[in-house]
This record gives C-alpha cells, sequence and structure tokens, in this order.
C-alpha cells in the first residue's frame, strides 16, 4: 500500500493508501452486461461484486450500505459539519462491456514504466504501443495497470469504484475533515444503457452528483454527445424464386442498398473525431420479405442530430423510388441528451470539481465526452451530473490499462471535493 498525504483544511494528513489492492480485487470478479437479457441487473454476477461492496462499506461503519434487488449499492457518509450543504453523491458502475470478455481478469503490473512499448503476457500479439497510446507518455515512473492480454481489465468502471471506496475510507477515518452528507451509488448495466433505469433517486436523497468515469488524470467533463437510435424497417414483395422475374423485390437488397450509400469519408465513427458526431449502422437482420437495419445517431447539438436524421431519410427516400411496390419506414427514439444543457444551469458543480482536481496537485481539463455516461441521464432525471476522471484508458478492450498513480490522483480529488462543498457552502 501507497502512502497518500491529503492536503486538507485542517492540515496534511497521510492516509495508508489501498486504491491499488481494492481495484485489484475488484477486476477478478467477472461483471459483463448482457444487452439481449430483458432483467436488472442484465447478469446476476454483477451482484456478486454489488454484495462484496456493499459488505466493504458496511465494515467501515455506514450502516445503511446495501444492495437492492435491481443491483444498485447505496450507502451515506453522514455530515461532519454543521453548515447547510448540498448532498453530494459519487457514482460508478459496476458492469464491463460486453464487447470483450471479462471472465478471468489476470490484472499484470509494470513498475515505474519508462517508456516504450507494453507487451502483454499471455498473448504476446496483444501489444499496448507507445504510438498508439499519447497518454502513455505522461506515465514515466508510474505503475502501469493492464490484463494478460486475454481479457479486458475492468478499469472501465471498476477503477472509479476502487477510488470511491478509498475516498470513503479515508473520510471514515477522519471525521475532523469537514463535509456534507455524502452519498455513494453504484449502478449496474451502464455499458448496455442501462445504468440508471431502476435508480431510487428519492431514496438516494443527493442534490447533486458526480460519476467517477473518465480517462486522463486532471480531466472534468461537462459534455456528452446527445443520443438517438433509428430504425429502418422494409417490407419488400415476395415470390417463389423460380418464378420472380418482375415480381420480387428483396427487403435484404434494399437494406444493403441504403448501407451502401451511407456517405464513405464522414459520418460514420471510423472518420470522425472531436466534435463531429455520425449515423452508425449496429445492425441488420431480414428476409426477403421483411428486413430491418437498426443505427444510432449522435451529435453534440439537436440541429447535428436532425441533420443525420434527415441524411438517413433521404437515402431511404431515394433508395425505394427503386422498388415502388415496396415500403419503408424510419422510427426515431431519443436516447439521452447532452448533459451540458443542464449542467451550464450549475456552474459551481465543474468549478468546484475544477479546483478540487488542482488541490490534487493536477491541471484541470474542462472536455467533452464521445459518447454517454450514466451522468447523462441523471442530469435530466434531476441530478445534475458532471463526469471526473478515473484515469482508464483503451477501455472495452483487451488494451485496457490504469496508473496507478492516476488512481491515488483520483482519490484525492474526491476527497477535496468534497470538502470544497463545505467551505463554499
Amino acid at each position: 500500500m501507497a502512502v497518500l498525504t491529503v492536503h486538507t483544511g485542517v492540515g496534511n494528513i497521510e492516509f495508508i493508501h489501498g486504491v491499488t489492492e481494492r481495484f485489484l480485487r475488484y477486476v477478478t470478479i467477472d461483471t459483463q452486461s448482457d444487452p439481449a437479457s430483458p432483467t436488472c441487473p442484465s447478469t446476476v454476477k454483477q451482484k456478486t461484486l454489488g454484495a462484496l461492496l456493499a459488505q466493504e462499506l458496511r465494515d467501515l461503519g455506514l450502516a445503511d450500505a446495501h444492495l437492492d434487488e435491481h443491483g444498485y449499492v447505496y450507502a451515506t457518509i453522514p455530515a461532519t459539519t454543521d453548515k447547510t450543504v448540498p448532498v453530494i453523491c459519487f457514482c460508478a458502475h459496476m458492469d464491463t462491456s460486453p464487447d470483450c470478455s471479462g471472465e478471468g481478469v489476470k490484472p499484470q503490473i509494470v513498475k515505474n514504466y519508462q517508456g516504450g512499448d507494453i507487451v502483454l503476457k499471455a498473448d504476446p500479439a496483444q501489444i499496448i504501443r507507445a504510438a498508439e497510446h499519447p497518454a502513455l507518455a505522461q506515465q514515466i515512473g508510474h505503475d502501469i495497470i493492464t490484463a494478460d492480454g486475454t481479457t479486458l481489465l475492468g478499469a472501465d468502471n471498476k477503477a472509479g469504484i476502487a477510488e470511491i471506496m478509498d475516498a470513503a475510507a479515508f473520510l471514515v477515518a477522519h471525521p475532523e475533515i469537514r463535509h456534507g452528507t455524502l452519498k455513494i451509488l453504484f449502478t449496474p448495466d451502464e455499458e448496455i444503457g442501462r445504468g440508471v433505469d431502476k435508480v431510487d433517486l428519492e431514496k438516494l436523497g443527493a442534490d447533486f452528483a458526480y460519476t467517477i468515469d473518465g480517462e486522463t488524470a486532471g480531466n472534468i467533463e461537462d459534455e456528452t454527445f446527445s443520443a438517438d437510435s433509428a430504425v429502418v424497417t422494409i417490407t419488400g414483395v415476395s415470390a417463389h424464386p423460380g418464378f420472380a422475374k418482375g415480381r420480387i423485390e428483396h427487403a435484404i437488397k434494399i437494406a444493403t442498398a441504403i448501407v451502401e450509400r451511407l456517405p464513405k469519408d464522414t459520418c460514420s465513427p471510423e472518420t470522425t473525431e472531436g466534435r463531429d458526431g455520425f449515423l452508425h449502422p449496429i445492425g441488420i437482420a431480414g428476409s426477403l420479405e421483411q428486413a430491418t437495419l437498426s443505427f444510432i445517431v449522435r451529435d453534440f447539438t439537436e440541429a447535428g442530430l436532425q441533420e443525420k436524421e434527415a441524411l438517413l431519410q433521404g437515402i431511404v427516400d431515394e433508395v425505394m423510388r427503386g422498388y415502388p411496390r415496396s415500403t419503408a419506414t424510419v422510427e426515431i427514439k431519443p436516447q439521452y441528451r447532452n448533459m451540458k444543457q443542464v449542467l451550464d444551469r450549475h456552474p459551481e458543480l465543474v468549478e468546484n470539481a475544477r479546483e478540487a482536481i488542482r488541490r490534487a496537485g493536477l491541471t484541470p481539463v474542462t472536455t467533452s465526452i464521445r459518447g454517454g455516461t450514466d451522468g447523462s441521464r441523471l442530469s435530466f432525471m434531476g441530478l445534475p451530473c458532471p463526469n471526473i476522471f478515473a484515469g482508464e484508458h483503451a477501455f472495452h478492450s483487451r488494451l485496457e490499462w490504469v496508473s496507478r498513480q492516476d488512481m491515488e490522483a483520483a482519490v484525492r480529488t474526491i476527497v477535496h471535493l468534497a470538502t470544497i462543498f463545505d467551505e463554499r457552502a
């Protein structure tokens, strides 16, 4: 364990840091979510981690810590101040991505990293290349934690969980540090877009929240994509293939013609970055008579979403002109919206986080997420919720990694953030 020194309003406090040990313990528990499952949580194994976390929180003295029937973990750190301070929640998700195996994770530590590529031991073909991971250049001297090359690591988001747990242990051990009531929330199924489907915000009782689920140390994210789904349903014309001349209008062929007309050099994940959005096909299914195409639509603005949805409708209309006896419908469903619409009404949330990051010894950087978080939906459910770094990199892949020192910086940030709300009350 490392010794953490936190500079607080009551002086410098040394703390035996257990964030790495917690993290190494949590990642060995398989918690992959399953988008095909209708249950909540989508996989029972997520409750295995949830039960462990609830017990560890009770062991810290948080008597109300519990795992509910839907796989959510709730806990309260009581206030140590007489001031009226907003109730702040720190949130992370327990599930890992279904994109890459999370079973049998074997974490490895590269101590005192001195640059260059990192070859993963169990599969030497899996290489974290410095040229492809520029963030490694900022990690000289750090201890880098990876998987062994056969699974993802699970830093997304078990790094955030470990950081919140370690900060909770610190604050409980030091009641002389002044802070308001703090809430802890660990959610299931974030990776499949259901992370707050069953959350009980009345029971949680928080005024504001922070997800600890970001990448580079020092980053605070106050903006996400806005997101819609689009489903194109095509009804073609069938006939016996031996007597089909001039009769068949093949739904699968119509679907592939629509995909073929999508832009080649723009408007896709593989051709965009920064603030550019995209129209992305994620599924195709069908038969001669009926086929469906599934898309996700992403942009930082409502106008951008509408432009991409109009593009899709235009492509469908163009293709269908060649199949006059067939029909196609485009159904758009909202998924989540850019949390900046809410967070701009609460600028103190981002400013307090920036100050906490400074006190943790880092330079704060406010940035955007090319994706969504639990915080996106929580913000629009009435719980404004920016995202703070957890140190995770190359998530959803066998090349995932995190730095011990970055996790420790996240713990310091959480502790300072709790005290800043008290100072500024």
